[in-house]
């Protein structure tokens, strides 16, 4: 598990370096709330919390979960948004500033009103035109491959222009209102309280009055009044599930989410402060054991895990984490073995497969090689559009000795991340190294296509025999 992103810098770095090099390595930089860029980060752990709270409200809304994309926002600003294209996003600043699971599901199913209602495809042109460089960045692949960040935890960064240009696209007041009912119509469906949405914006009613330059970001786009917070409640205790409060496994799962993003955004010294010793409930231990870890105290971070691991022996997340301390301190090895039965405990998880393979690899094993290979694969077969699966896949086929492979890996990688030259350069390559009507060759000559094949490229796809067209 990381929540780990390079600056928007080193990432521009990273990814001309991919279109020329596969094997650069570029040491990430550790996000934190004080961070003056955002990114997307990614982590299992939090992505399967994140969808028991907002899978009942899609389909309450009458949304199918697995046609919206979430993401997470490494920022302390409080803020969240939706894009056309389904696409919800939440800031880690929003997250940890509620208290209670109700309270996110309630923010949760508000936006959710915005994108059920239609109100980006209705807020103008100027809003598309704003909203275009990111959902086509986002189309095109979400994760940059960042060598020594296990799990792919980073996001491909966007420039700060483009949170700037989102942060701005406000919604009318009618469109806040009509979100602010169906909010409370798909909490109702789904048997849950609207009392933590009403309790979110009576938590910063006074940003009402501020100035907008000194208002949150999320309530520059969402204008709050007074009024709206009263027709809300109104209509929210007119429901039945009015009184209907959180369980205790979600309050658990909440406790474990919020400690586990400040850990990992929140220098160590502040979340040893939140976190104090004398508290032994587990999201504070887990929190002070990521804490030590960010603090390079390797051997303390260890055996705070090992403690939480032996009360909870089949959490695949802290085998996760434990896996990523070892490998990021050179022991690979022995992070192959922790990342292994966080695999054996969830088979299916992308980034959890491409931990235990990059951990195989970087043991220097020949015998390691093959079983690496087939982690990776699983783990691009399951979301495709994992650059750093690819580049994996790519040095992986290298090693091996299979030139072709290697180039097809790589112009998966350059495909996903939007480099569409450099995709069909490696895809060409590809198909003059393997053996031509296989399922791996149709696949270059896919990518060469719909990469704006130069005339050159199409008079050579042109050559081929028509029976082993794809």
């Amino acid at each position: 598990m990381s929540l780990r992103s390079p600056t928007i810098a080193k990432l521009n770095r990273l990814v001309l370096g991919f279109a020329s090099m596969l094997t650069v390595l570029v040491a990430p930089v550790q996000a934190s709330a004080q961070s003056a860029s955002a990114s997307l980060i990614r982590d299992t752990e939090i992505e399967a919390i994140l969808r028991e709270d907002t899978d009942p409200i899609f389909r309450a809304a009458g949304l199918n979960p697995a046609d919206v994309t979430l993401h997470m926002v490494g920022s302390s600003d409080l803020n969240a948004f939706v894009s056309s294209g389904q696409n919800l996003f939440l800031h880690t600043g929003l997250i940890v500033e509620t208290t209670s699971p109700n309270q996110l599901i309630g923010v949760i199913a508000h936006e959710t009103g915005h994108l059920a209602g239609g109100h980006i495809a209705r807020s103008g042109g100027a809003t598309r035109a704003a909203m275009a460089p990111l959902i086509l960045g986002l189309g095109l692949g979400l994760l940059a491959a960042i060598a020594g960040a296990p799990d792919a935890a980073a996001g491909l960064i966007y420039s700060s222009t483009y949170f700037a240009q989102i942060s701005v696209l406000g919604y009318s007041r009618e469109q806040e209102s009509a979100a602010d009912q169906a909010a409370v119509t798909y909490l109702e469906r789904s048997g849950q309280s609207a009392r933590g949405l009403v309790e979110f914006f009576d938590n910063f009613r006074f940003q009402e009055v501020l100035s907008e330059a000194r208002q949150y970001p999320f309530f520059r786009s969402h204008p709050l009044s007074s009024d709206r917070i009263e027709a809300l409640r109104l209509r929210a205790q007119e429901q039945a599930h009015w009184n209907q409060t959180d369980s205790a496994a979600a309050i658990a799962r909440h406790a474990i989410l919020k400690a586990k993003l400040e850990g990992f955004l929140n220098p160590p010294s502040q979340t040893l402060t939140d976190y104090p010793e004398t508290d032994r409930s587990f999201p504070a231990r887990y929190a002070r054991a990521i804490a030590y870890y960010r603090a390079t105290e390797t051997t303390r971070a260890i055996t705070a895990i090992d403690a939480l691991i032996a009360e909870q022996p089949n959490n695949p997340f802290l085998w996760e984490l434990k896996g990523q301390v070892l490998f990021e301190t050179g022991r690979a090895a022995e992070a192959v073995v922790a990342h292994r039965r966080s695999v054996e405990l969830r088979p299916d998880s992308p980034l959890l497969l491409v931990n235990l393979g990059q951990a195989m690899l970087a043991t220097d094993d020949a015998a390691q090689i093959d079983p690496a290979i087939a982690y990776i694969n699983r783990a691009a077969n399951l979301e495709h559009d994992n650059p750093l699966a690819w580049r994996l896949l790519a040095e992986a086929y290298d090693r091996k000795g299979e030139p072709g492979m290697a180039r097809l890996a790589a112009a998966e990688q350059n495909f996903a991340l939007g480099q569409q030259q450099q995709a069909r350069v490696f895809a060409m390559r590809a198909r003059e190294i393997l053996p031509r009507g296989t399922p791996q060759w149709r696949r270059a000559t896919d990518i060469v296509l719909v990469s704006n094949p130069s005339p050159e490229d199409l008079r050579s796809v042109a050559e081929t025999p028509a029976s082993l067209h794809p």
